[in-house]
């Protein structure tokens, strides 16, 4: 059945061109952010129809609940977890992708494709630790098959506070180099953290300002976009909205019902139409595939829980936040938009994830995978095309924060091996990490458990969850069904030894 899935799929593209790609991958967008998904008290009129004119998927999935893990699953199309991956990337670390390893860019490019990645890298630069910010970033995104890079190089909530284009700092001279130890020049924060202090640079600093963010990458996008003509076009945009700390263009604040992290989607969805209105001005709409997702689901630090008093769920109904092996944590927002290969206003309930991407571009650029490419990817153009309804993937595997907490999906069946979600740790309401067990407390959501915000007495030591039946993860099944759970065990341990 797949295999004529596959003869489908090339006989289209024997047949037309190569479409344009845009890749837009936003940062702790949750299930619920968004208004296809649910979403009331914040506006999403953009994003929203994508999915009115092409698929919304509602079990898609990041195949890490941890931003920088994330982003090497979708760029490498490899588990996080085969490279002992879980943790983010701050300003000390090189480049954590191998510049042997194929990335999508590779692919894309060896096809023909113009690459260019926009946003937030947050995959390291260069070879030593420290990172020396003085010297070109090398290797960094333009030696994983970009053409060009443009953006934050690690996130928004931590230094260097400075823009990178290419293999530069942008603004930053011999006279005032950055100097570690020392303090950047002050920042916006609704947290304050004193990670890897990294100063100097001033004129570097000086051009970037927080709530000019959105919109500079949103300048820098639209204007690559407006420069191509002739070949096939690849663009990785990857906002940092809406991580926090939350600071929209003043045009932006008080416009949602959500506060600030409301303002901050309306600032993502007008970034969004920038880019579809920049297609549609240049006559590319039409030809290009447009892919908007997120890189691990919703946060509950300050700014979500202000939202979740104000009534907003930032992951929907879904039990667990960012870093968390909980369905809040890794199910996020999957929509795909291309005109006349897409059927309009179509869903998909299969199991995907965005490790997934590797394999999808690579058939649609008529690129077989050697072994050892994307080893752990599977091609979505099948279900995009509406070419074969059968499941592409029957397993993920899923890494949080902990090792401990390393997850396996089969079928309608989540087992995490350990107890509580595996993530981020606060207890209290007003904590910035505040999640797991003790957020229940405060959110009223359900697990047989959990009890008063704490794990009960006698509880199971691991989970297992029917997501088909049970997917608020309200009953744990692990003493129910001791024959999934040891099927599970054996799968993972499979799996991780591969």
């Amino acid at each position: 059945m797949l295999c004529c899935a596959w003869l489908f799929c090339q006989s289209v593209f024997a047949q037309d061109s190569l479409p344009n790609i845009v890749l837009i991958n936003a940062d702790d967008v949750g299930y619920g952010d968004v208004g296809a998904y649910g979403a009331t008290l914040i506006s999403t009129p953009n994003i929203d129809s994508l999915a009115s004119e092409g698929m919304l998927f509602t079990d898609a999935h990041s195949a890490s609940a941890v931003c920088s893990p994330s982003r090497y699953a979708l760029m490498t199309g490899e588990y996080p977890f085969r490279r002992d991956f879980w943790f983010p990337v701050f300003v000390t670390e090189p480049l954590t992708v191998e510049t042997t390893r194929t990335t999508l860019a590779d692919v894309l490019k060896g096809a023909g494709y113009a690459t260019a990645a926009i946003g937030k890298w947050h995959l390291g630069f260069g070879e030593t630790d420290p990172v020396d910010w003085n010297q070109p970033l090398k290797p960094g995104p333009l030696e994983l098959g970009f053409d060009y890079y443009f953006g934050v190089p690690v996130l928004n909530s931590h230094p260097p506070f400075v823009y990178v284009e290419n293999h530069h700092v942008v603004g930053l001279t011999e006279e005032d180099p950055m100097v570690y130890g020392e303090t950047a020049v002050s920042r916006y924060f609704d947290e304050k953290f004193d990670f890897d202090k990294i100063g100097g640079g001033l004129a570097a600093h000086e051009l970037y300002v927080d709530r000019e963010i959105g919109t500079t990458l949103t300048e820098k996008a639209v204007a690559w976009l407006q420069s191509q003509t002739g070949n096939p076009f690849f663009l990785y945009f990857a906002p940092t909205n809406i991580h926090h700390p939350f600071t929209p263009a003043p045009r932006f604040i008080g416009t949602s019902r959500a506060g600030p992290y409301g303002d901050s989607m309306h600032e993502l969805d007008w970034m969004v139409g920038q880019l579809l209105q920049a297609l549609q001005t240049a006559g590319q709409a039409e030809k290009t595939l447009v892919i908007f997702t997120s890189d691990n689901g919703g946060m509950f630090n300050r700014g979500g829980q202000n939202a979740w008093e104000a009534g907003h769920r930032l992951n929907g109904d879904l039990l667990g936040m960012k870093f968390g092996a909980w369905e809040g944590g890794h199910r996020v927002p999957l929509i795909a938009r291309w005109p006349e290969k897409i059927a309009a206003g179509s869903s998909s309930d299969q199991l995907v994830a965005n490790i997934d991407f590797m394999a999808t571009v690579a058939e649609i650029a008529g690129r077989k995978l050697a072994a050892g490419e994307g080893p752990d990817s599977v091609s979505l153009l099948p279900i995009l095309l509406g070419a074969d309804q059968a499941p592409v993937r029957d397993t993920l595997v899923i890494s949080p924060a902990r090792k401990s907490h390393l997850a396996l999906r089969k079928g309608p069946w989540m087992y995490i091996p350990a107890q509580d979600e595996g993530g981020f740790a606060g207890k209290r309401l007003g904590e910035h990490d505040f999640a797991g067990a003790a957020a229940l407390a405060f959110t009223g959501q359900q697990n047989s458990d959990v009890v008063d915000g704490a794990m009960k007495a006698g509880a199971p030591p691991a989970q297992l969850y029917n997501l088909h039946t049970d997917p608020r993860q309200m009953q744990n099944l692990f003493e129910a069904r001791p024959d999934v759970v040891s099927e599970m065990q054996a799968l993972l341990e499979a799996l991780t030894r591969q």
